[in-house]
């Protein structure tokens, strides 16, 4: 154990060399940073810690997202499509309308169950189908209302992701809470009222015809809808329910300048352009109505068929409103509304307080440590404190290659992490003793020392990492930063102890080849 092969020394110079690198930029200042960021390569040690929103300031977002309008939404569909398969199968009803999640309606001759009833499993097989003496009622399975809901859910934040990435946001903290809300971190972002916005759209764009005549008169029929004008709230259009494309299938929204009026450019995938060309092909002459959000915010004229798969949509835009809806588009629809049901703001000097606080604590703790190894270990004592330095750096190093974010739980599992490392030496060193009060040699007790004190302090930090490990899995937010600095210190802790160290005692014995151990 005291011999050391030389693949091993250079290993253990290499890493140490490594840490020391990449955890540099985090001691040389935000604008020196910068500079490295911009002239040296990505692979080039220019990378820092990121501050999590205790330590950086920043705002702190609860969404809460209105899962059941999913289901509105669908069982609505179900009632349009009914409606056309008892057309199409020219059965007579009545009632046809929805209530609590129940599509109801009443044959007006009970004696076309059957055939009603094989309409409406060739549109929808998969409802559950109810009949009473000619009265019906289509519902979804609680399974299906379930299955639903954990879809939007997971769609949203996946959305609310997107959108935020968009805006430039660094490190954002997104995660569910509960089964109908999102958490919504954002470090260093102290006025969060643009994100706010573009958070509360849905987004949810779509190309409907305009019923011309009826929105003459404003009287809406069956399959119909009356939607407002986006920019003049006395105006309305009433609108075919029938989407005839949606914003589902657009591949890229760009914010550009037409007649020197911004507008947005948009281009949809094969699918979207084959739907758009053979719509405005057999509809030339006619309105179609652009839709976001229920409100109509363009009806041009198709001039001619539209058969390159992309567009422009103009209205009253200003440069950022065209670019925050080019900015949504891009990121896709909500499936369902989100509201705002949580706000906080961490100022940046709380950070500063709590970062400065964090440093003191760390700064203290390593100091006692320090003080109490030279005070009961002597010159091993001191072998040790250099091992720790480097223990330090090596997971300032590696949570800046990771570009993780540490926030003040990360420090305290830190601060433990320094503990943790000291005592693994605290193991080796005593065995030694042990072994010298038998009056072994200097080599057969340090030999002694290594050997038996590594089975101990494997068990020991195994036994702390997967605890951290279950931590970072089960816990959220805070527990998350302090098991990922508290498992890479256990890690980066049984690597000085045993390794660096050891070199270090290696190192010393070839140079003055002791007669007795100063411990």
């Amino acid at each position: 154990m005291v011999y050391l092969e030389r693949w091993k020394v250079i290993l253990i110079l290499v890493v140490c060399a490594i840490g020391v690198l990449y955890s540099a930029p985090n001691l040389i200042g935000k604008k020196n940073v910068a500079w490295l960021q911009a002239h040296t390569p990505s692979f080039f040690p220019n990378q820092t810690v990121n501050l999590g929103l205790d330590l950086r300031g920043g705002s702190h977002l609860l969404l809460q997202v209105a899962t059941q309008s999913v289901i509105d939404e669908h069982m609505q569909s179900v009632v349009d499509e009914a409606r056309g398969a008892l057309r199409s199968a020219r059965i007579g009803y009545t009632g046809l309308g929805l209530s609590n999640d129940v599509v109801h309606f009443k044959l007006t001759d009970p004696s076309e169950a059957d055939k009603a009833r094989s309409a409406i499993a060739n549109m929808d097989n998969t409802l559950d189908v109810s009949v009473d003496n000619g009265s019906f009622s289509l519902k979804m399975t609680d399974q299906q209302v379930a299955d639903r809901k954990r879809a939007a859910m997971d769609q949203s934040i996946e959305i609310v992701r997107r959108r935020i990435d968009e805006t430039g946001t660094r490190e954002p903290t997104i995660q569910r809470q509960g089964d109908n809300r999102i958490l919504v971190e954002l470090p260093g972002v102290g006025n969060p009222e643009r994100i706010k916005k573009l958070l509360g759209e849905t987004a949810k764009l779509t190309f409907q015809f305009v019923d011309e005549s009826a929105t003459a008169n404003g009287q809406a029929g069956p399959g119909e809808e009356v939607l407002p004008d986006a920019s003049d709230p006395h105006r309305a259009y009433v609108v075919q329910r029938r989407i005839m494309v949606s914003g589902d299938t657009l591949t890229d929204a760009q914010p550009s300048f037409q007649d020197g009026e911004p507008v947005v450019s948009f281009k949809f995938d094969s699918l979207g352009a084959r739907r758009f060309g053979e719509a405005t092909r057999e509809n030339v002459g006619h309105l179609f109505a652009i839709v976001l959000d229920n409100k109509v915010i363009s009806a041009p004229v198709i001039r001619e068929a539209i058969m390159g798969g992309s567009g422009v949509i103009s209205g009253h835009f200003t440069t950022q409103s065209a670019q925050d809806l080019a900015l949504l588009l891009r990121a896709g629809a909500l499936p369902a509304p989100i509201k705002i049901i949580e706000e906080r703001t961490v100022g940046p000097g709380l950070g500063a307080d709590s970062i400065r606080d964090g440093a003191t604590a760390s700064f203290v703790g390593l100091g006692l440590l320090v003080v109490f190894f030279v005070v009961v270990y002597g010159l091993f004592g001191i072998f040790a404190d250099i091992a720790l330095f480097f223990n330090i750096a090596l997971i300032f190093a590696v949570l800046s290659i990771l570009q993780a974010t540490l926030t003040l739980p990360g420090i305290a599992g830190i601060v433990l992490t320094m503990g943790t490392a000291l005592d693994a030496n605290v193991l080796v060193f005593e065995r030694i003793r042990e072994e010298m009060r038998l009056g072994r040699s200097v080599i057969a007790s340090i030999d002694a020392g290594y050997k038996h004190a590594l089975s101990a302090i494997v068990d020991a930090n195994m036994t702390t990492l997967i605890a951290s490990i279950l931590l970072f899995i089960f816990g959220s937010g805070p527990v998350k930063g302090f098991a990922v600095t508290l498992s890479i210190g256990i890690i980066t802790s049984i690597f000085s102890a045993l390794m660096i160290t050891r070199l270090i005692v290696v190192w010393w014995m070839r140079m003055t080849n002791p007669k007795a151990i100063p411990l």
